[in-house]
């Protein structure tokens, strides 16, 4: 699998972020937003697959090469919705569209419906609205997040004593997949520790949410969309047996495409990519 592709820093005036750049410069332009603990090279196999445009797929903040947020920041939807902001100014993008796979695709929800006037077009895949929790819980849930949030320093990240290793544990992770898409996620998401690799990432992205959106807030937002919106469901995937995700759709003007396929049917293989890629192909040129 070889792309043209070009490694980009975007210096924003709170953080730094990586990015890999797709796409000619008079492209219609597209911001990639990748998965939890996934980085840019989530689209690897799909964005050169999308002729036409001009796509920067970003590692968020704590993935990646992009920095770590500072010392008691953290990494809430809306702080990466405002960083996606902040990169779209940074680019000279009035009006984009967003390529969002699983938290990518959430985020990019949240974004289109805060700021319809910014967003041209969804493009979604396996991902909508975030986990919800209901008022009754919210205490609960706090006094987790504050308890794991005390007890992080204590926390080490696992060492693996070759690449394989962590690939492998990559495979059987949340939102498992293929070896070739672990390999890729792990080219980017390993760096060199005294006794072999670990993870990049920052240890705070494992943090449970200390706040999460109610049923009504998350329904809030997709009513709010306004632009064309193209979802892709994984058969296999994390949406497709969710009654709560059909209830949501109920009645909205979205394309939803079933594909066969895990989670990560975009990056698991090319059939799978192509597939996708055929879906958005015509959709984000419109």
């Amino acid at each position: 699998m070889t792309a043209k592709v070009e490694e980009i820093r975007l210096n924003l005036p709170h953080i730094e972020l990586a990015a890999h750049l797709f796409g000619p410069e008079d492209g219609k332009p597209v911001l990639a937003l990748h998965g939890w603990l996934d980085n840019a090279m989530s689209f690897a196999r799909l964005a050169p697959k999308l002729d036409g445009l001009r796509i920067v797929a970003l590692d968020f903040a704590g993935h990646g090469h992009s920095a770590h947020r500072a010392a008691g920041a953290s990494y809430l939807l809306w702080d990466y919705a405002y960083d996606v902001l902040a990169v779209a100014e940074q680019l000279g993008w009035e009006r984009f569209s967003l390529l969002g796979h699983s938290m990518g695709a959430i985020v990019s929800v949240l974004l289109a419906g805060a700021m319809p006037e910014r967003i041209e077009r969804l493009a979604l895949i396996d991902g909508l609205v975030p986990f919800t929790g209901e008022a009754d819980k919210a205490p609960e849930k706090l006094g987790e997040a504050l308890k794991a949030q005390l007890a992080l320093p204590n926390k080490r990240k696992p060492v693996y004593e070759a690449i394989d290793r962590a690939v492998e544990a990559r495979m059987k992770g949340v939102g498992a997949v293929s070896r070739e898409a672990a390999e890729l996620l792990a080219r980017r998401g390993l760096m060199p520790v005294p006794g072999g690799f670990t993870w990049r990432s920052d240890a705070r992205l494992t943090l449970p949410s200390p706040l999460r959106l109610t049923r009504a807030h998350a329904f809030a937002f997709v009513q709010a969309l306004q632009c064309p919106v193209s979802l892709v469901l994984a058969q296999g995937g994390m949406l497709a047996a969710e009654p709560g995700v059909r209830k949501i759709l109920e009645g909205r003007p979205f394309a939803v495409h079933e594909l066969p396929g895990g989670h990560h049917l975009h990056l698991d293989d090319e059939p799978g990519a192509e597939a996708v890629a055929a879906i958005f192909r015509s959709f984000l040129l419109e």
